[in-house]
């Protein structure tokens, strides 16, 4: 059996100070996959064949990996254990996907739309219509969403903890939001939970990161902002939507930019303000002013 040097293994990383909380995932689906084919030692041939599973090339890659780190880790103890070899799902990392900016009528489409199309009595609209709403407003992560508990709702915004670095941080909330915000507390605190997670659906926990997203495509699919099948726009992108929008509207001189990007790095929960630059790829109107003012440094025009 498998499963036992699997929970070792992630027992080992949580000592380590990490979440683990994907690797886990593909970890506990492939060992119950390999248990059932009565596995005992870890083999090459289970291992992609698993992996050719997953809906996508990306998924396979990353599943892949995280297989063959384990495999790494059992080879050690013991030899029998098959690994992997390096790039068999491709090498290298997939380049970032251009951001899609949704306008606000968009936006407000896709909130009036997250409450339609569910029971009776259900939370289901009133979550997914207030947490993409929450998302819009101040571009937070979704897994940080759908981590907030009463608990961190403050007078001074959101406590956001153990984020994607494992950092901690306060999200200020504009007056409109906080209202939003309030209106969908006096609705969620109606229904009886085993926990105090802030967004639940029917069964009374938080959805997952992946539920959130489907039901989002399919939002946009009844609307027309995707299409029917194959890829586009993202939950994600309403954080890009947030940082751009966020740029667009600061003024439009080099001191105001470098001090507006490093409050909005903050705010964002970003490791280092390299990942906030990258949203000027999405900001035509920020580019078109670098644009600018690198050609008159050109012709000399500007020290």
């Amino acid at each position: 059996m498998l499963r036992p040097h699997a929970d070792r293994y992630i027992k080992f990383h949580r000592k380590l100070g990490l979440q683990f909380t994907e690797n886990e995932r593909v970890l506990k689906r492939f060992t119950a996959y390999a248990d059932a084919a009565g596995d005992t030692r870890l083999r090459l041939d289970r291992i992609k064949s698993w992996c050719k599973l997953a809906s996508s090339q990306k998924g396979a890659k990353r599943n892949y990996e995280t297989l063959r780190r384990f495999s790494l880790f059992m080879n050690a103890e013991d030899a029998r254990h098959e690994v992997p070899p390096a790039g068999f799902f491709g090498r290298g990392q997939s380049p970032r996907p251009t951001p899609h900016i949704f306008r606000p009528e968009d936006i407000r489409a896709i909130m009036k739309d997250a409450l339609l199309h569910w029971t009776e009595g259900s939370i289901c609209p009133h979550t997914y219509h207030h947490l993409y709403g929450l998302l819009a407003a101040t571009g937070l992560r979704i897994s940080e969403a759908l981590r907030l508990t009463f608990d961190d709702i403050t007078d001074d915004g959101l406590i956001i903890r153990h984020s994607k670095y494992d950092r901690s941080r306060l999200v200020p909330l504009h007056e409109t939001t906080r209202g939003a915000l309030n209106r969908f507390l006096a609705i969620r605190k109606q229904i009886i939970s085993p926990s105090n997670e802030l967004f639940i659906v029917s069964h009374r926990r938080a959805p997952t990161n992946t539920r959130a997203h489907v039901v989002f495509v399919q939002i946009l699919r009844r609307l027309g902002l995707r299409n029917p099948s194959g890829p586009g726009p993202r939950l994600h992108d309403l954080r890009h939507t947030f940082a751009v929008r966020s740029l667009e509207q600061c003024p439009h001189d080099s001191v105001a930019i470098a001090r507006h990007i490093l409050a909005l790095s903050t705010y964002l929960g970003h490791a280092n303000i390299q990942a906030t630059y990258w949203y000027f790829e999405a900001t035509p109107v920020l580019l078109n002013n670098i644009a600018g003012a690198n050609e008159l440094l050109s012709k000399g025009e500007i020290a």
